[in-house]
């Protein structure tokens, strides 16, 4: 094998392909990155049992073949060379050379024979969506999904396709978020869960262009295909919520803020909320709704903070607390001048809307009482 290429491109295509690598593994093949030339192009391979994740890119092909390399020290090795042009080849003792202007680096190899193949996906059902569509409907639901592995399946995001519609749900427990969008080319109705670190590389290699991105859902896997690029997941098994029944179909307040006052009030709070005393407990912010007035405070062993902001305001005086962080998430992916929150009690869930109604986002509040005892 031997072929040259500019530096630029093929760190491109391992930055795209490094987390597809095994981070925790008996299996030292699953730590490497698979690299096949062919004709007048390159593919780079990393799976890890879970998500796998294959680029293609032009270069000089001299010699065509096929090797593993181990990812990070590849990776970091192509990283800090100068930005030329980088040849790479394996020599007669089986390493793997790598040269650019003075510098050269021999890497030791592993069998591709050994490397496991991507699963076929027999597809059952498939949508087409638009790069910087899918990339905004993970930015506004994937900070929602839980981190508890108790519930896996509430480590992923529902997908949900029905009437042209491309519905994406993240839930932990605490919150919910929805983000709704039409689909251009007509679509069986279909859902399943998506794995939150398959979406996050998804999120980090598409980009905010119209170009499309070609979902595959089989019983229990899913491709992604984009430009040069296509990524394996297995799909979360289990029950999902009923989101739809979780949203409140009344409210008994309202209010209209201007979305970055209202961010820069809670990450102000924030500071004494997040206890530096007692990093152990997170205090709930107790939110105080009056006419034409909001008032926002916490008290703990650390301080006490208090904010009041002059507002739109209608319906019922209200008393509820909320886990600052979450209005922060989600005022962060929020893209209108001015939000309006709704809530219904102090025990309800308050949830907030965008203009146009396609991104909804649930809070459940908290008993500021006793959580500050």
């Amino acid at each position: 094998m031997k072929f040259i290429c500019e530096k630029e491109n093929i760190l491109k295509a391992i930055n795209s392909v490094i987390n597809g690598v095994a981070s925790k593994t008996t299996m030292p093949i699953l730590e490497g990155i698979l690299i096949q030339t062919n004709k007048n192009e390159i593919k780079l391979t990393t799976y890890d049992l879970e998500i796998g994740i294959e680029y293609i890119l032009e270069a000089n092909i001299e010699e065509e073949g096929t090797t593993v390399v181990n990812a990070i020290m590849f990776s970091e090795i192509i990283r800090k060379l100068p930005n030329k042009e980088i040849k790479i080849e394996i020599n007669t003792n089986n390493l793997l050379e790598i040269e650019c202007e003075g510098s050269l680096y021999k890497l030791s190899t592993m069998n591709p024979e050994e490397f496991p193949e991507l699963p076929k996906i027999d597809i059952d059902n498939s949508i087409e969506v638009e790069q910087t569509i899918l990339k905004n409907m993970i930015r506004k639901t994937i900070f929602a999904v839980s981190t508890e592995e108790k519930r896996q399946i509430f480590t992923g995001c529902l997908f949900e396709v029905a009437d042209n519609h491309l519905n994406v749900v993240a839930v932990d427990g605490y919150r919910m978020a929805i983000k709704k969008s039409n689909v251009k080319s007509s679509a069986n109705s279909f859902n399943c869960v998506i794995p939150g670190k398959t979406l996050n590389e998804v999120n980090k290699i598409i980009s905010d262009s119209f170009d499309v991105v070609k979902i595959g859902i089989s019983k229990n896997q899913a491709l992604f295909e984009m430009d040069n690029c296509k990524i394996v997941t297995r799909l979360l098994d289990g029950e999902f919520l009923k989101y739809q029944n979780a949203i409140p179909a009344n409210w008994e307040t309202r209010i209209k803020v201007n979305k970055n006052e209202i961010q820069n009030c809670f990450d102000r709070i924030l500071l004494i909320s997040a206890s530096a005393i007692e990093k152990e407990k997170k205090y709930p912010v107790k939110i105080n709704i009056e006419v034409g007035k909001v008032i926002i405070s916490c008290a703990n062993q650390t301080g006490d903070a208090k904010e009041e902001m002059y507002m739109e305001t209608e319906g019922k005086e209200l008393e509820i607390g909320f886990n600052p962080k979450f209005f922060i998430d989600a005022l962060r992916v929020i893209d209108d001048e001015e939000i309006i929150l709704y809530m219904v009690n102090p025990k309800a869930p308050c949830f907030i809307k965008d203009n146009d109604g396609k991104f909804i986002y649930l809070i459940l509040p908290v008993n500021f009482n006793v959580a500050n005892n």
